[in-house]
Order: structure tokens, then sequence, then C-alpha cells
């Protein structure tokens, strides 16, 4: 975080300072196509030209009968983007003074290349150009990349410390309110910038869960306090028959007893949702631990015949400035709403299960794998609608209760539709998002993961579907993603100089 602050504090108060390397670096080797060149200011200089050419050219003739691209600007700093992955480029400046015409050494850069943004073997398929928002960019974490909305890939993920593998899971990738990437690398948090260098990493120490590790999972988001927030998992053992049947829905209070035994033998192990908050350093800020609700809650009485439950949250909301968090389960079908920093529960919403009653849910979704906020009292949910089996996921936005007794109402719904013959079904992943005009970014995730815009009206704006080519059937399938996210071309340019930053 400081030195993201120092950063920008210097961009912005002493600029020539900043601009006065020739940036990219002599011999760079870069995982994206949008790239931030700067170089020397000049006195009275009031507009630049930035030549691009392609292959390493070291004489002036094979540079000017390559130049493939020119730009102008006021600022000795300039995007641009270099046409492909996996070539070669060479750069110059030319500056007018009185007449007088300065030409800059000739630099070169190149461009990596992996099979996950080759088009031969990895591709995004448009389905549908779009109508809006055709200047975005959208993060795909099964591509491990970034693709603009034509569906050419402008980013991809670089090993990081040499553990990003093919093989490697990638979850949850997405833009900090700091101008870098956040995304869970096998079920661990991380922090890095557009060059893949690693700017923070969750401290696995078992502080909050009581275990060796946090068990990590789903969800991590930076704060726009520069704190980091993420899900983990603490594993209590319990005895159903022995607890309490106490519904303390309005406050979190320990459950009696959380290492319950049964004749000196501890219970099975039900696996309980945590929420970390972390600080730039480390050191845990904050934490809550859903078993100190459930174990007191109606909880105790989900599926009789299996006392043993998977209660891990999924995904979370914090709506900061109310100081609310939104928590979602996608076993049980419930949310719940969090004061912080207290950890008082305010209200439950979804299946409700009661002594001596039989399970009955309201029926408004079941196994939902992502929540938002939008306007005051609305949640936005991805409903992967597991009890209607082969049919397809909704899109829900449901209205908060005046009261915490209260429950949602469904206020406006979208059933997410499939071309051609893949399955209609979603049992995992998905993820929404509200965009400016309040029209949604949808991620469909599970086998088929379509990703596409559409407006409250329920006008498809942009679609398109991440695939893969398997040679042995000469077919291509979609790439499983568990999340995507979109960001426009101000934040992908914030994404650039701060990457660009860290390397000075």
């Amino acid at each position: 975080m400081f030195r993201i602050l120092i950063s920008a504090f210097f961009l912005f108060v002493f600029p020539l300072h900043l601009i006065s390397q020739i940036l990219p670096k002599e011999g760079s080797s870069l995982t994206h196509r949008l790239i931030g060149f700067s170089f020397p200011s000049q006195e009275k200089v009031t507009n630049y030209k930035l030549e691009i050419a392609a292959g390493y050219n070291v004489t002036e003739d094979s540079f000017r009968n390559n130049i493939i691209k020119t730009l102008s600007g006021k600022e000795a700093k300039i995007i641009a983007e270099a046409p492909s992955f996996g070539s070669q480029y060479t750069w110059r400046t030319t500056s007018i003074i009185n007449n007088i015409t300065t030409k800059s050494d000739l630099h070169h850069f190149s461009t990596l290349a992996i099979p996950d943004v080759m088009r031969s073997t990895t591709r995004f398929r448009i389905l549908q150009p779009a109508i809006k928002y055709n200047d975005a960019y959208v993060f795909l974490d099964g591509n491990k990349g970034l693709y603009d909305m034509n569906g050419q890939p402008i980013w991809y993920l670089p090993a990081l410390g040499g553990i990003n593998d093919e093989n490697v899971r990638i979850r949850d990738m997405k833009m900090s309110p700091m101008g870098t990437i956040t995304l869970m690398l096998s079920e661990f948090p991380y922090e890095i910038n557009l060059n893949g260098d690693i700017l923070w990493k969750g401290p696995d120490n078992g502080l909050v869960s009581g275990d060796t590790t946090e068990h990590y999972h789903h969800e991590f988001t930076r704060l726009s306090n520069g704190h980091y927030m993420v899900l983990g998992i603490e594993f209590v053992s319990w005895d159903r028959d022995q607890l309490s049947s106490t519904d303390s829905h309005s406050q979190q209070v320990p459950g009696p007893q959380l290492k319950k035994k049964i004749n000196d033998t501890p219970g099975p192990k039900t696996p309980f949702g945590t929420i970390i908050e972390y600080d730039e350093k480390g050191n845990v800020f904050w934490s809550w631990k859903s078993s100190h609700y459930f174990m007191t809650s109606d909880f105790i009485y989900f599926r009789d015949s299996k006392p043993v439950v998977d209660a891990h949250d999924n995904s979370f909301f914090f709506d900061e400035a109310a100081k609310i968090i939104y928590i979602n389960y996608k076993n049980i079908s419930r949310i719940l709403k969090v004061k912080y920093p207290e950890g008082t529960v305010m209200n439950t919403y979804g299946e409700i299960f009661k002594p001596g009653i039989p399970v009955k849910g309201n029926g408004l979704y079941c196994g939902p794998h992502a929540i938002k906020y939008s306007q005051p009292g609305r949640i936005f949910l991805f409903n992967n609608n597991l009890c209607n089996f082969g049919y397809p996921p909704r899109i829900m936005i449901l209205k908060e209760p005046l009261s915490d007794k209260g429950n949602l109402k469904k206020e406006w719904d979208y059933e997410c539709t499939v071309e051609d013959s893949y399955s209609k079904g979603a049992p995992t992943g998905g993820n929404v998002l509200e965009l400016p005009d309040r029209s949604i970014f949808v991620a469909m995730g599970g086998a088929y993961s379509k990703i596409f815009i559409v407006s409250r009206d329920k006008k498809i704006l942009w679609s398109a579907l991440p695939e893969m080519w398997y040679p042995e059937k000469q077919l291509w399938y979609p790439v499983i993603q568990y999340r995507a996210s979109i960001i426009t071309r101000k934040d992908l340019e914030r994404l650039v100089w701060n990457s660009e930053l860290y390397n000075r």
C-alpha cells in the first residue's frame, strides 16, 4: 500500500521526474499488448510522436520500412497497443523544437506468448457484438487472461514464482481499487500488477481457523482502505443433539462447547465459513466466524439424517459505506447480513429450518454462487438454480425487507440462455456485476461459461464464449470459468501505469 501511495504521489506531483526513464525497458519481454511508453520530456515540446515497427530493427532504413503504428501525444508518455503476442518490436519517439526534429534511439521489446492466448488453441468467440461497452475489457479466470470486447487477448497471467502452470486453478481475478489485480491462485490470495510482480500474498498462519492453514477459498478482495478481505474455513466438531436449540438470530454468540464430544470421542467436523480482513502488512485486522452464529441457530436442525453439512461460504459483498457484509452460503441456500465490525447477524435470508417443521425454503433461489449489492435495499444474485436440475441459472435482483424479521422479495430476474447443444445447468461458479447504466454483466460459470451483458429490459447487449480446441475430437469446447469481471479503458490505463511504476 505504501509503495502504491508513494508512486501515485510522484506521478501527480512530480510527473517530469517519473517520465524521465525510458519504458518499456530495453529488451523487455511483456505479457500484455497494451503498453505504457514513457520517455524523457523536453522543454518547449508540445507534441511527441511515437513510432512502432515490427521486428528487431537496428538501422534507420529497416525501422522506417517496418513501421506499423504511429501515435502522438502532448505528454512524454503514451499508451499504445502492440498488434500481437509472440512478436518483437522496435520503437522510438520524435519531437520538434524550433523546426529542428529530434529522434530518440531505437528501443526494443517483445511480447510473450503461451497457448492460453494463441488463437490456434484458445479463443473468446463473440456470439453477439457489443451494442454498448465496446471499449471495455474482460478478465477470464479460466483463460488466465484479459480480453477486449472483440475477443482479442490483451494480457495473460505470467508464472507467479514458478507456480502458475497450466494445471493451476485461478479464481476471482479482478482489478482492485488501487489499480492492481487480485486473484485466488490454487486457493491462495495474491495481489499482482500487470507485469506479474507479486505485491501481496495472504499469510497462511491459521490464526483465525485455529488450524495449520486458513483454508482460503473462493473470493479475495482489496478494500478501498487498502486492506484485504478473503474467505476461509474453520472445521468444527459438534454433536447436534447436545446443542442449544436457541435461535440467536440477532446476535453472534459462541455456540455451547464448539468441540462437543460423545463418549470422549470428537464429533464429526463441519466446515464453517470465516472472513478475514488483513492490513497491508498481513496482520489480522478483523475476522468473523459463521460457526458462532450457526451453532446456536436453526442450522442445527438442517437435514435430520445428515447432521454434518458443508456450511462454507462462497461469496461476500462488503458495503463499506454502510458497514454491512452480505455473505452467501451455497450449500444451504442461505445469505447472512452481518454488521461490521460488531459481527452481529442483522438478518438471515433463504431456507429457514425449525424443529418439528418440515424443511421448507422460500423458493426464491437454490445454490447461489455470487452475491452483490446494488442500490439501497437491493441484492444481486447469480442463482445456480440447483434444485431444478437441467434448467439454466437465473440472475436475480431481490428487495430487502424493511425489518430484520422479513425475507427477500423478487424484484427482477432473467433466465440465462444456452446456445448450441450444451448442457443448460450450471452447478458451480458464475457471478454478476452491475454496470453504470444498471445493465448487468454475467458470467454463467459451470461447463458452459458464457459471458454476456443484459439490460434491465432483458436485451442482450453483448455475449461471448471462451473456448479451447481439442484436436483429438476436432471440436471447440467451452473453457470453464469460475468468475469473470469487466473493466473500462480508463481502468486498464491505471493498470498499465501502476505496473510501470513498479519497475522504476
